[in-house]
């Protein structure tokens, strides 16, 4: 068998996409390299968990939720071979026994057999179509238990447990950092050195082919072998899921490393080369050859006029090593320079352009939310929460406030513009340390921000995009239609902001003709002018 035949496993094309139940006296090459692919996951215990509790005579329902291609059929499939013989499952509620029938029909002959048989029942099923059954089913019990998991995010009862892929992200942020167990063990699984039927079959390619398409993908291989590369590819899902929302699937994730591996160029290119792979598409965004700056400005110049570059020459001439002969341009090297920023090669010359490759933003976001996440009371903590509170979330949200005021000063925030006059009332917007300690962090997407006014508390949802948005405000930015879904939430917390200041017992107004204080002393209303 031939590598490329034995890496088809992992593209979303393949048979091998979706799981089904196959016969194990039929068992081929393409079966075991899938076998040897499967990385359990933490969700797997907890539904192994589950199962292993139904007693012999128990008629239990076990929903395992989630989105397509996120992997519960291979799990469900796993699972069935361990306990079926005790408990029925249903592998995909997407699916229908009668091509005239619906799934929402199967569902319910499902459940209905459920009811009159004696065993555990384990159904995989979509959140859309979880839905749709608390909507459409027949089965009444069963739609109160969904629409009451739905309502409440109640995980169980004595009858029915719900376990959703949701529960459990593939990014975590820690104090460590950020990690994604799922994406790092499987890249280190196709690419260990020992006991690996894919590396076995890339050494026998080494020595049988010398093709241009073998080559690349030899080179490919060896480049997606090195950690620091695996690091770079994981960084990038992850920027990809803070920045564009993108959620990590185990299908699209197989289906992107294909890709990475036998698209049509080197991996460095095919990395950024977008494509209907949903991973692929979002990671274009951030292709390196696009940034703009000085010093990759002056290497794309230099390239493109042949000027001479002894330290670049001897950069190039060490590519080989990999396999890597034709590289056409200089935006294929930037790519190239970004692949191997975490490692040393050569002369290091890539490393000149580390900080063109900056990350700032990412590792600002990843320190607040570690605040919010696990926020003790240490003062190092504290003074660190308070300094991201006053110098970039609450200065920010008074500076959009108060865009079209800008002389009102810290104290102050806008309430009213009528024409030449405006009206404002001062406000203590202050971080809400008790909430904090209170609330519970868990989705890596974005953190809950607590402030308060007076006696009224406000939380506002934010994520790397709207972090951007409220660091480019303080250095004077001034948001547009392209910031539109941060803008909105900003707009429903100043609105907020807004009507609760209204209750202040002091207000400015604002003129042509001067600055006139007014304040509630008893029934008397005090005004000063200046």
């Amino acid at each position: 068998m031939r590598l490329k035949e034995a890496l088809s496993v992992l593209s979303k094309s393949s048979p091998y996409a979706v799981s089904t139940e196959r016969s194990t006296k039929n068992q081929n090459v393409l079966d075991t390299i899938k076998s040897y692919l499967y990385i359990q996951m933490p969700i797997e215990l907890a539904v192994n968990k589950v199962i292993s509790s139904f007693g012999a005579n128990d008629k239990k329902v076990l929903f395992l939720c989630g989105s397509s291609g996120d992997g519960k059929s291979e799990l469900l499939t796993k699972a069935k071979v361990d306990f079926g013989s005790r408990v029925k499952f249903h592998l995909d509620a997407t699916h229908s026994f009668d091509p005239h029938g619906t799934a929402i029909e199967t569902l319910d002959k499902v459940f209905n057999e459920f009811e009159t048989a004696n065993t555990s029942l384990v159904v995989g099923i979509n959140a859309g179509m979880l839905g749709n059954y608390a909507e459409e089913g027949q089965n009444l019990l069963i739609r109160s238990k969904i629409s009451t998991y739905l309502n409440n995010k109640n995980e169980s009862d004595e009858s029915v447990t719900f376990i959703n892929f949701e529960d459990y992200p593939k990014f975590e942020i820690s104090d460590e950092g950020y990690k994604c167990d799922f994406a790092k063990k499987l890249l280190e699984r196709i690419t260990q050195r020992e006991n690996n039927i894919i590396r076995q079959l890339l050494e026998k390619e080494k020595l049988e082919q010398s093709d241009p398409a073998s080559l690349r993908l030899i080179a490919n291989f060896e480049l997606l072998s090195l950690p620091s590369v695996q690091k770079v590819i994981i960084d990038l899902l992850f920027k990809a899921r803070l920045m564009r929302d993108q959620f990590l699937t185990a299908r699209a994730l197989l289906d992107f490393i294909h890709e990475l591996l036998l698209g049509n160029g080197y991996l460095f290119d095919n990395l950024f080369a977008g494509g209907d792979n949903e991973l692929a598409n979002k990671i274009e965004n951030f292709d390196p050859a696009h940034l703009r700056t000085k010093e990759v400005d002056r290497f794309i110049l230099a390239y493109d006029l042949g000027l001479p570059d002894i330290e670049f020459m001897g950069f190039k001439n060490a590519l080989h090593t990999f396999g890597i002969k034709h590289i056409n341009s200089g935006a294929q090297y930037l790519r190239l320079f970004y692949l191997l920023k975490y490692d040393d090669f050569a002369n290091n010359y890539h490393k000149k352009y580390l900080e063109d490759y900056n990350e700032s933003l990412i590792e600002s976001y990843i320190k607040v939310y570690q605040l919010h996440k696990s926020y003790s009371g240490d003062s190092k903590q504290k003074i660190s929460l308070k300094e991201f509170y006053r110098d970039t979330l609450i200065s920010a949200i008074r500076t959009y406030i108060n865009r079209n005021a800008p002389k009102l000063g810290k104290k102050f925030y806008l309430l009213s513009d009528f024409g030449d006059y405006q009206i404002a009332a001062p406000a203590e917007l202050a971080m809400d340390i008790k909430s904090i300690i209170a609330s519970t962090t868990t989705n890596s997407s974005f953190f809950n921000a607590k402030l308060k006014l007076q006696d009224k508390q406000f939380k506002l949802p934010i994520n790397i995009n709207l972090l951007s948005l409220l660091i480019n405000i303080n250095n004077g930015y001034r948001p547009n239609k392209h910031d539109k879904n941060s803008v909105i939430l900003l707009d429903e917390l100043a609105s907020e902001i807004i009507q609760q200041a209204k209750a202040a017992t002091e207000i400015v107004i604002t003129g042509l003709d001067g600055k006139y204080h007014l304040e509630l002393d008893d029934d008397d209303i005090m005004v000063s002018e200046g």
